[in-house]
């Protein structure tokens, strides 16, 4: 179904394999990444991006530093791409996961590297339990706006929001979908209508500020998360509360997609997710042209969180969760 690949690991060579998602939409360029520093900067430049590809793509960045068979570097490698992104929650999850493998591993590389193969295909597998769980979501002739990129270039399987879409046009269903740019690095303009076009499902690429105009043409709203919390709230990219807000203005249904390695347990409310800034230049400049005037200040959150009272639903690999979602989510556990 899906006519690229984000992540492959090569075992002969001992290294990992990305889709430069940097270089998109103007060329598909892999990378290859040798050393747990390259892994670092692949996830902090946005090389790699989405909340279950970073897990998925850290849990390899251990597994090169697992060749070394030394149990402190691969802690240290832990340590070092823990630090790379505050927001999305699954990274805490995969590596996590690798620290106990750690713990009790005979062979450190091979059962390190199981463990990431395992990861991967849990992503997967999930990614695809989703979209069957949410195609039903999608009416025939249907339009469907989405925002940033929470597809197959978001996982390592056909994506949250977007893996729903690829089934329900597997199920036959015709419809329209309506990207949003995703200012600043325009992750939907570049990146949704990349692979959406690319899998041949027919979308319009819409500016931020055109989200009011078009959503009362809209059947359905489906964004992907970075991190949801015990309440409902959701951490999504920047912008994705504003669509929520305009969405229910409209009576249009707001559906979350994540796996539930999305969903952080030990919180009770958005208010305590740690929200990352990037670099003012993300905004300042475009195409390497500065647009904003240099004494103005900048500020540049990457995310911004959505009450749960403005979302319909969370399609996750086990069910669609509704409200009230204090013990819908509870029961996720």
């Amino acid at each position: 179904m899906i006519a690229f690949k984000t992540i492959a690991y090569d075992d002969d060579r001992k290294r990992i394999i990305i889709l430069d998602q940097t270089r998109l939409p103007e060329q598909e360029t892999y990378t290859e990444l040798e050393t747990v520093e390259d892994v670092y900067n692949a996830i902090k430049k946005m090389q790699i991006r989405g909340a279950p590809l970073i897990g998925v793509v850290a849990a390899y960045g251990v597994v090169l530093a697992a060749r070394s068979g030394d149990s402190r570097v691969v802690e240290d490698a832990c340590d070092r791409l823990q630090s790379t992104r505050p927001t999305a929650v699954n990274l805490f999850w995969a590596l996590k996961r690798m620290r106990h493998r750690l713990a009790y591993a005979m062979d450190i590389y091979a059962e390190l590297l199981q463990e990431a193969r395992t990861i991967e295909s849990e992503d997967k597998a999930a990614c695809q339990a989703i979209g069957t769980m949410g195609a039903g979501l999608v009416k025939n002739k249907s339009k469907i706006m989405v925002h940033c990129n929470a597809g197959a270039l978001a996982t390592s399987g056909i994506g949250t929001a977007l893996g729903i879409i690829y089934v329900a046009k597997q199920q036959g269903k015709d419809f329209t979908v309506y990207s949003s740019e995703t200012r600043p690095l325009l992750q939907g303009a570049r990146l949704t209508t990349w692979e959406l076009t690319k899998n041949e499902i027919e979308t319009y690429t819409i500016c931020d500020n055109m989200v009011a105009t078009f959503m009362p043409q809209m059947d359905l709203v489906i964004v992907g998360a970075d991190r949801i919390t015990s309440n409902g709230d959701v951490a999504n990219k920047i912008g994705t509360k504003g669509v929520a807000i305009i969405a229910q203005y409209y009576s249009v249904p707001f559906y979350v997609a994540a796996p539930t390695s999305t969903f952080d347990f030990s919180i009770d409310s958005g208010d305590q997710i740690p929200i990352e800034e990037r670099d003012e230049n993300e905004v300042r400049r475009f195409h390497d042209k500065c647009i904003v005037a240099p004494s103005a200040k900048i500020r540049n959150p990457a995310f911004d969180v959505t009450p749960a009272t403005l979302v319909t639903g969370i399609v996750t690999e086990k069910c669609i969760v509704s409200p009230p979602y204090g013990p819908s989510i509870a029961q996720l556990r």
